[in-house]
């Protein structure tokens, strides 16, 4: 059929919106907008038409309409999906970083459910912090003074950085100019935050004498970035924290400390939260998604001067967090308060702990259900290494033993069916086959993994 003759078979779009399909999309969504997709649908026809590329073209209206529901069910669904990770990264950033624990979510689910008590003070009626209550578990568990919350830790370096040291000079190792996920380049910060940049020391090099030298009456921080998503080993040298502060103190000048990760207890080799404000820091800043395990917020802590002044800063409101983010945060660092801290409660502080053995087993379990249930699939265990995730304990090995399928086809394909399955299924592919790792198979999931595999084999 010859282009314009094609192009005259296609419906007129008025035509198509009073088919019955039409106005039965008509019932799920907007009129104006099964309008508008309508329309679409019949111009990116028209084009496909036009540029010589279609050799057919729907002439039935209810055809049209169809294509334009079809549209619409892809276009509008939810972008934001329940999950299966078997890919043995517990802090995934792609999958949202921590799981929020139980305790988190039913917070959430009551606290916010209606009117929530959230910056208004129950005895009087006065205004209040708004996070004050976290604040208070957070100096409690970390003998801060003072404590606040941004949306997360890259807001709480650039204001902490704006506040304290806004067109003057901070300085920083050389070895320390990180660079996280999404291209959040330390100099780039300092460049936003209005500070300028002076860098000390070689990349795996620094001495204290390098901080003293660079301090000049324009110096107003020196800052310590832990370097959270890569390690530097070999003949390497950093200046401690308590050395930094004492050079600080005798020249008046306040040491901030930015963490990234944040440990609220040991779990070496990440530093602790704690000894860091013994070490006597002005300013520590770390996540609130990854070792604590909460939801997305970046993290204060310090003595309260200078806690106050980040919290007078008019950046500070463009910062600030909501009524779901406290009460997810309030519930989750209160796992941490427990006699015997955060257990099988708190599921990211269960993964990072879960032994080798315990591993091994589940995984031989989980291989005994697939080679009986999808007998599509080879089933075979290999000892690997999980990891911790979103630049946290960089390098640091978590032994695991994983099930490792082969299927009909390629790896990359099964891997592939997977993610657009309902719920979608991340793995990951070692020498051409898909592995499960069960450190990060949550409790009730293996049947749904089971449905998954079912389906795609």
């Amino acid at each position: 059929m010859e282009p314009a003759e094609l192009l005259r078979s296609l419906p007129a779009i008025d035509k198509v919106k009073k088919s019955q399909g039409a106005l039965d999309l008509k019932k799920r969504w907007h009129a104006a907008l099964v309008d508008q997709e309508i329309r679409a649908v019949v111009d990116f026809h028209r084009t496909e038409i036009r540029a010589g590329r279609a050799t057919a073209a729907p002439s039935d209206p209810e055809a049209i309409a169809d294509e334009a529901g079809r549209r619409l069910d892809t276009r509008l669904a939810p972008g934001i999906v329940r999950c299966i990770n078997v890919s043995g990264v517990v802090l995934h950033t792609g999958l949202g970083r921590a799981v929020l624990p139980p305790a988190a979510l039913a917070a959430i689910q009551r606290e916010c459910a209606a009117y929530s008590v959230v910056s208004v003070n129950r005895e009087d009626g006065s205004r209040k912090r708004r996070e004050s209550n976290v604040a208070r578990m957070l100096c409690a568990l970390t003998g801060a003074e003072a404590a606040t919350i941004v949306n997360n830790n890259a807001a709480a370096t650039l204001i902490a950085l704006r506040t304290l040291a806004a067109g003057r000079e901070a300085i920083i190792s050389r070895g320390q100019l990180v660079e996280i996920g999404g291209s959040f380049r330390m100099p780039d910060v300092f460049e936003a935050a209005g500070v300028r940049l002076r860098e000390v020391g070689t990349t795996n090099r620094t001495h204290l004498k390098d901080y003293a030298r660079a301090i000049g009456p324009d110096t107003a921080l020196l800052l310590r970035v832990h370097p959270s998503n890569y390690a530097i080993t070999g003949f390497a040298k950093s200046v401690p924290l308590s050395e930094m502060i004492a050079l600080g103190t005798e020249h008046g000048i306040p040491v901030m400390d930015d963490l990234g990760a944040g440990a609220l207890l040991p779990l070496p080799p990440e530093p602790e939260i704690r000894t860091s404000v013994a070490a006597g820091a002005d300013l520590i800043t770390c996540s609130g998604d990854k070792l604590i395990g909460g939801p997305q917020a970046g993290i204060l802590l310090g003595k309260k001067d200078v806690i106050d002044s980040v919290r007078r800063n008019p950046l500070f409101r463009t910062l600030r967090v909501d009524k779901l983010t406290l009460a997810a945060l309030e519930a989750t660092v209160a796992l941490f308060l427990e006699p015997d801290g955060p257990g099988d409660n708190h599921p990211s502080w269960r993964m990072l702990r879960e032994t080798a053995d315990s591993l091994r087993q589940r995984a031989k379990a989980l291989a005994a259900r697939i080679e009986s249930e999808v007998p599509a699939l080879g089933v075979s265990l290999r000892d690997d290494t999980s990891q911790v995730g979103s630049g946290s304990m960089p390098g640091e090995a978590l032994p695991t033993t994983l099930v490792a399928l082969t299927a009909k086809d390629s790896p990359s394909a099964l891997a592939r069916r997977l993610r657009l399955g309902d719920p979608p299924v991340y793995t990951r592919i070692v020498d051409d086959m898909v592995c499960l790792d069960p450190r990060t198979l949550q409790a009730d999931e293996e049947d749904w993994l089971l449905a998954a595999l079912k389906g795609n084999a």
